[in-house]
């Protein structure tokens, strides 16, 4: 064989034998990409704690679990829908585990209040866990029976089939780091500002931290 055919072989072989791997590595990465829906009360809080965990890639708010077919945000919180405000997590299983994310999530709202989270109240304000298998069910069912064993308290958040998620305006997604201005009873803030505000008068970390002292997975960060 000429050693210049010999030569473009080997090349086309190294190549080939590159790009399998390739498409390998790509297919494995994807493998390992999840998402789930979780409800916590306000989605902007859920959006910005979780958007801080290592290995999340996403996370952007909705509606889950309800009647109506592509309900707005007055819909939702004027009750009657049946919608949860939830969030969809997209994550890295390589880099942060379902069952970590279940524990942060429990250790991040009042999973003993069935009727709302902090100062929100009404259907839409309550906790859930929305799961696709029983894989997911399992395990959010042992996170619940942690929880309620290191309360010492019921747990109230229910563990539902995934339900259909439709995801909000953009005016709520990442509303909580944008600058545009909104008015509010403190006059003109940006919406970063405004967040922060309605946050603290919530009372959300602070109830986190009385009931899960250090354990409390976003409070006071």
């Amino acid at each position: 064989m000429p050693l210049a055919l010999q030569n473009i072989k080997s090349l086309t072989l190294a190549v080939a034998i590159a790009f399998g791997m390739t498409v390998q590595c790509n297919a494995a990465k994807a493998a390992s990409i999840e998402t789930t829906v979780l409800a916590g009360g306000c989605f902007w809080c859920v959006e910005a704690d979780f958007e801080k965990v290592p290995g999340v890639k996403n996370v952007v708010s909705g509606f889950t679990g309800g009647s109506v077919a592509n309900p707005t945000y007055k819909q939702v919180v004027k009750g009657g829908t049946g919608h949860y405000e939830a969030v969809k997590i997209t994550y890295d299983a390589d880099k942060v585990s379902y069952a970590t994310l279940l524990n942060m999530f429990f250790r991040s709202v009042d999973p003993t209040d069935a009727g709302g989270q902090f100062c929100d109240r009404g259907e839409s304000y309550r906790t859930a866990i929305f799961v696709s298998n029983a894989a997911e069910k399992a395990a959010a069912e042992a996170a619940k029976a942690e929880a309620g064993a290191a309360l010492g308290a019921k747990i109230a958040t229910p563990i539902l089939n995934t339900a259909r998620f439709y995801k909000a305006d953009k005016y709520h997604q990442d509303y909580y780091k944008k600058k545009d201005l909104v008015i509010t009873r403190f006059g003109p803030k940006s919406k970063a500002e405004a967040y922060k505000l309605y946050r603290k008068s919530c009372g959300r970390d602070q109830r986190v931290l009385q009931l899960w002292g250090g354990q409390a997975a976003f409070a006071g960060s």
